[in-house]
């Protein structure tokens, strides 16, 4: 059976010394997620328009559970509306995309700091066999998205009798 690329953590996998410190676990993802969106550019140049915009800097983080249920997709996007995100299903492909305007600097407003992500996200997750793709619902509440993959029903084992050998006259 095909898992897909979602990755598998149980707390019985890890010895007790990292069972204790979860809170400070390395993250593998998350470090190469900071390192592929990092530009050197960005900060050599901030008054350039290309290198000191703030496009494509909104990140989404993301929980993936399996239940015995369905696949549980919840991500922390603050700030967006439903108008905002867009989740799409092709094959066995979810894509989840979002969008967050930057606010307009008006002038004779002084700006102390401005911090706040802005930009374009998506991430794409390949669902594994047993996920049933017509059925994804998805629901926005208090900044969390929560895209729901249930599972297909499953097949029941058949058991095959076995015959005897039929004895040679």
């Amino acid at each position: 059976m095909a898992t897909g690329n979602i990755a598998v953590r149980r707390n019985g996998d890890l010895p007790q010394t990292q069972q204790q410190s979860r809170g400070t676990e390395w993250e593998p993802w998350r470090v190469m997620r900071a390192l592929l969106s990092w530009d050197p550019f960005r900060e050599m140049s901030p008054s350039l328009p290309y290198f000191g915009s703030n496009e494509d800097q909104l990140v989404a983080a993301f929980d993936v559970k399996d239940t015995p249920e369905a696949y549980v997709f919840q991500a922390d996007v603050p700030g967006l509306k439903e108008k905002d995100l867009e989740v799409q299903v092709s094959g066995n492909r979810l894509t989840i995309r979002g969008k967050r305007e930057a606010e307009h600097k008006e002038p004779g407003h002084t700006y102390y700091a401005y911090e706040r992500s802005y930009g374009s996200f998506a991430r794409i997750f390949t669902l594994p066999e047993s996920a049933d793709v017509e059925k994804v619902g998805a629901d926005l509440k208090d900044g969390v998205l929560t895209v729901t993959v249930p599972k297909k029903a499953s097949e029941k084992p058949r058991t095959i009798a076995v015959k005897p050998q039929s004895e040679k006259s």
